[in-house]
């Protein structure tokens, strides 16, 4: 049995110490906004927060998370209107949308620690999150107007 926070709500969960945090959130919570991608960490669609860190869910066993809190793009913000969020759709940038989600969570964790980021520090940043589509101009966009909008608390 495992102590965990989710999303502000404290669980416990009895599943394999080695079982991803993604397959957790997933099948045995039905918290389906983190999507698998790649399964191997390289692409960044199941981006999840531990301990306000953006982290790969596909590859980070739930044992790692224990006694630690995990945000899912559901508990960013109860009406989905984080900063990033509302950038997002103020500069249309999802395309195919898959791989949104990771966008978004490595952006939050990105603008909690540099409230107002260079394109080089974007770039440096986002790097491990694949977008298929190449909307790379829209997300630094997104994110640079992001950190002008008040921050979400």
């Amino acid at each position: 049995m495992l102590n965990i926070t989710i999303n502000n709500k404290k669980r416990t969960i009895d599943v394999p110490d080695d079982m991803p945090i993604l397959y957790v959130l997933r099948d045995e919570l039905s918290l389906l906004g983190t999507k698998f991608g790649c399964g191997l960490g390289q692409c960044g669609a199941c981006t999840i927060h531990i301990d306000g860190h953006a982290m790969r869910s596909c590859i980070t066993p739930i044992s790692y998370a224990a006694n630690k809190s995990i945000t899912t793009i559901e508990g960013l913000d109860d009406d989905a209107n984080h900063r990033v969020q509302i950038a997002w759709r103020e500069f249309k940038v999802p395309q195919c949308g898959y791989c949104q989600v990771g966008q978004i969570m490595s952006a939050s964790a990105m603008l909690d620690t540099i409230p107002n980021p260079t394109d080089e520090e974007i770039d440096l940043h986002m790097q491990g999150n694949v977008c298929r589509c190449g909307t790379y101009d829209r997300i630094r966009k997104a994110i640079k107007h992001a950190a002008q909008l008040p921050a979400n608390k």
